[in-house]
């Protein structure tokens, strides 16, 4: 299945403390976006990658290294205008939509998703919820969740490329905010979104204790 995949790396990153954008934040002399981008750069059936950030000196560094497949893209002021501005670079049929602080995503979930896509026109990795859910209304618990029928949303988040631009265009329209790009699809189209099995591994580097985790 050749696609195009959109890394969005356009943050401040404000929770990590860094005083500059985390995706720059080097692990073993790489910066997490080139980690990020790496499983995507290797994959031969990955026919463009495209950097949504926000940096023009790194911009600039980052393509040296592979030049031809990466197509960089400005951000924007949200991370939904930032996945907007990289969908209009997408030259595939199918566009898969990755965080830029995930830089642990397996070949197995990667080729997971892309085996789902045989049938399907949209899909996102999940995991099932460890903890039990609450409902909290006003301070006090009132509902429990009935943990099977509740999973946390990973990305990538891969989509028929005409359908997530379709969705992305009535949420900008609309003035709607999705939470994540699936929500779009689930708001304004009637396409079932196939659940493929994620990883706990796949973590986003959000905050110091998520480098501590990996031991970093």
């Amino acid at each position: 299945m050749e696609y195009s995949a959109v890394i969005v790396a356009a943050g401040s990153g404000t929770r990590m403390g860094l005083g500059y954008n985390k995706a720059y934040y080097r692990i073993d002399d790489r910066t997490i976006l080139e980690h990020t981008m790496q499983i995507f750069l290797d994959d031969p059936e990955c026919l463009q990658v495209i950097a949504v950030t926000d940096s023009q000196k790194y911009m600039e560094e980052i393509t040296g290294f592979w030049p031809g497949k990466i197509t960089l893209v400005r951000g924007g002021r949200s991370r939904m205008e930032s996945v907007s501005n990289g969908l209009n670079a997408v030259l595939c049929d199918t566009v898969m939509i990755h965080d830029g602080a995930r830089p642990y995503l397996s070949r197995e979930c990667l080729d997971a998703l892309k085996k789902a896509m045989e049938t399907e026109q949209a899909a996102c990795l999940t995991v099932p919820c460890k903890d039990t859910i609450k409902k909290v209304s006003d301070g006090y618990l009132t509902e429990t969740v009935e943990r099977s029928t509740i999973a946390a949303a990973q990305t990538p988040q891969v989509f028929r490329t005409d359908l997530i631009i379709s969705c992305m265009n009535r949420a900008l329209q609309e003035g709607y905010t999705g939470t994540d790009d699936c929500s779009l699809v689930e708001r304004y189209s009637y396409v079932p979104i196939r659940a493929v099995e994620g990883s706990y591994e796949n973590i986003k580097i959000t905050t110091p204790e998520d480098l501590k985790q990996k031991g970093l």
